[in-house]
């Protein structure tokens, strides 16, 4: 019995570490980026979206990365910088595009943190 609970709470430990660590963006790296040429994906709703992106991001709903893959470009090495709300969305969205092989991308974070934290 003792095992079983101690198990459980590893599990839900390693479960919200995984979480809490999906949703944590970089956005100082990914205004580096984004000035370095970077192709920026807000990765939220069309609503969400209209009420307030980065300029020049691109919209694909995370639902739609997998569906859309191709808008990302033949080469897997582009740097490409994802963001949503909080990172958590951007997260997924990112390991949909490592599964297609791309290397460079990073999770921006929330689209709040990124305004707070434009160069």
């Amino acid at each position: 019995m003792y095992l079983k609970k101690t198990v459980q709470l590893l599990l839900v430990v390693l479960v919200l570490s995984v979480s809490v660590g999906c949703s944590q963006g970089e956005p100082e790296s990914a205004w580096k980026m984004i000035n370095s040429g970077a192709l920026l994906v807000d990765v939220r709703s069309p609503g969400e979206f209209n009420q307030g992106h980065l300029p020049d991001a691109k919209l694909i709903p995370v639902g739609d990365v997998e569906s859309r893959i191709a808008e990302f470009g033949d080469d897997k090495n582009r740097p490409i910088v994802v963001y949503c709300k909080a990172g958590v969305r951007a997260a997924k969205a990112i390991n949909v595009l490592k599964e297609h092989g791309y290397t460079n991308v990073l999770n921006g974070g929330g689209y709040s943190d990124l305004m707070a934290s434009r160069p």
